[in-house]
């Protein structure tokens, strides 16, 4: 059980900064550069701000122990949704690799996540 809980909340924490934290603090403290990775792939200028809108509410969402379970379910959903567009949009615009294998490295550690969660939560 104590393992369980370990793997769930180091892979949630990375999950925390990656997808909430580092979204968050560009777009208070260098918004010059909230479009940076979007832009590029063809997508308006709003779509970054809701993007990082989204992922920090997700990740909240799924870090705080008290979130109803049908919100923590959304929330992963909806964090694995925008990895796998991410990946699917550079597979088709820029074809960079490395910007390919992010997005899916993040979503396998939302899945390690995910499956943790569940672990936890039966015992």
């Amino acid at each position: 059980m104590k393992k369980n809980k370990i793997i769930f909340w180091v892979v949630t924490s990375i999950l925390v900064l990656w997808e909430g934290v580092m979204p968050l603090g560009t777009l208070l403290f260098t918004p010059e550069y909230v479009n940076m990775g979007t832009k590029p792939l063809g997508y308006p200028d709003y779509f970054a701000y809701t993007l990082i809108i989204c992922k920090v509410l997700g990740v909240i969402a799924i870090s705080f122990p008290k979130t109803p379970a049908r919100v923590k379910e959304w929330a992963y959903a909806g964090l694995a949704f925008s990895l796998i567009f991410a990946f699917i949009s550079h597979a088709c615009v820029d074809k960079n690799i490395g910007f390919m294998l992010m997005p899916l490295v993040v979503l396998a550690l939302l899945i390690i996540s995910y499956v943790y969660h569940h672990k936890i939560q039966r015992k």
